[in-house]
């Protein structure tokens, strides 16, 4: 992909990810709120679970990490093997190739 598509790309994506921001934060048009107004008298549609979405959000860093320590551990245990084969040539006088 040459550079010229890359950064179109990303400056599309950007532009898409932002737009939806925008448009998620903008206030309805409906009757103003007038003074504050307890989270159990608004109407449900107003409600905003927090519980599901932290859980969601916790969930989804854990399976990251528990991702990238699996990645991780096989990387290593594929050095580990070649340390050994290369310790087991040094100690028998191979060369290796």
């Amino acid at each position: 992909m040459t550079f010229f598509k890359r950064v179109t790309t990303s400056a599309a994506l950007i532009l898409l990810l932002t737009a939806g921001a925008v448009a998620a934060q903008q206030p309805r048009q409906t009757e103003q709120q007038k003074g504050f107004v307890p989270v159990s008298e608004l109407p449900p549609q107003d409600q905003l679970p927090a519980a599901p979405l932290l859980v969601g959000a916790y969930a989804f860093v854990w399976l990251a990490v528990f991702g990238y320590v699996v990645s991780v551990a096989r990387r290593l245990s594929v050095v580990q093997r070649e340390c050994e084969r290369l310790e087991a040539d040094i100690s028998r006088g191979h060369r290796t190739p």
